[in-house]
């Protein structure tokens, strides 16, 4: 299946990794991530817009609270679609090794 290119697209900023960096460790309100960037709530907000329309994360509200908790089910599609590019490249590195070992000679 392809990747959506939503996921790529929410991907390509640093602050929106991060984030994701954040919710490995578990659920985290707004608030909390919030803590941990340099930035306006709002700018904050609109990145993690971004990754819950890229069905990255998940929003659930908690009384006045917004709790972001990872869905990482569109990484594991990014991963299946790299897959064969880390494989060439692991051949090309194989293959370089290869030529330096004999440069040793």
């Amino acid at each position: 299946m392809p990747v959506n290119d939503d996921v790529f697209a929410a991907l390509a900023s640093p602050a929106r990794r991060e984030v994701l960096r954040l919710l490995l460790d578990g659920p985290m309100a707004a608030g909390s991530i919030a803590e941990r960037f340099d930035m306006a709530r709002p700018s904050l907000s609109e990145h993690l817009r971004v990754l819950r329309e890229a069905g990255l994360v998940s929003e659930q509200r908690q009384g006045r609270h917004r709790v972001y908790r990872l869905d990482a089910a569109p990484l594991e599609e990014v991963a299946d679609w790299l897959a064969p590019y880390e494989r060439f490249w692991r051949s090309k590195l194989a293959n370089l090794r290869d030529l330096l070992d004999e440069e040793d000679l």
